[in-house]
């Protein structure tokens, strides 16, 4: 009898416990990832749909989890962006894509400060060449630096600064967001 009771207790438990989202549209993301050394945590996933087409799936791993834009975006050192691709997107498309994002949420001054990053982005962006269905795109905030990866393969050199990484990133969760359900998802709302 005691051992049914504490069967039917540990079912209880498990039943009760919140189980964490590692999964959308079918693409799965581990609940954690170490970048620069420092084990982040997934803070959210989030889909990007162009037009009805599912394009990608992000997740955003980050040092504490947090809900709101301004809680994550003020957060410091190594962070990630992964994006995992649902179709075919090319380097051109993706360059459009990030540079419109980074135009909506800053002003003519800032873009203007930022403009030799903007066009170092543009060129890693070209060196990324096309993102296959299933490939993934990582953008990682490392050593100061915005690094760029295609299936964990770095490409170009990173961006300086760590203002720079905190710009991209309202590109998904900032006040102009490329998407809104998606900055839902990666906020965990």
């Amino acid at each position: 009898m005691k051992q049914l009771f504490a069967a039917a207790l540990a079912a209880l438990v498990v039943a009760a416990t919140p189980v964490h989202a590692t999964e959308l549209a079918g693409v799965k993301f581990d609940e954690s990832a170490v970048v620069g050394g420092k084990t982040l945590q997934l803070n959210g996933l989030g889909l990007r749909s162009m037009f009805f087409i599912k394009a990608y799936v992000a997740g955003l791993y980050v040092p504490e989890k947090a809900r709101t834009p301004a809680a994550l975006l003020a957060q410091k050192g190594p962070r990630r962006l992964s994006m995992k691709m649902l179709m075919e997107l090319s380097a051109e498309r993706m360059t459009k894509a990030f540079t419109d994002g980074i135009e909506k949420n800053h002003t003519e001054a800032q873009l203007a400060a930022m403009k030799p990053q903007i066009e170092q982005l543009t060129a890693t962006m070209n060196a990324v060449g096309v993102a296959k269905k299933g490939d993934t795109v990582d953008i990682e905030l490392v050593d100061g630096g915005t690094r760029i990866s295609l299936n964990g393969q770095p490409k170009g050199q990173p961006i300086a600064g760590e203002d720079f990484y905190t710009a991209v990133l309202r590109i998904f969760i900032g006040e102009s967001p490329a998407d809104g359900d998606m900055k839902k998802g990666l906020i965990g709302a």
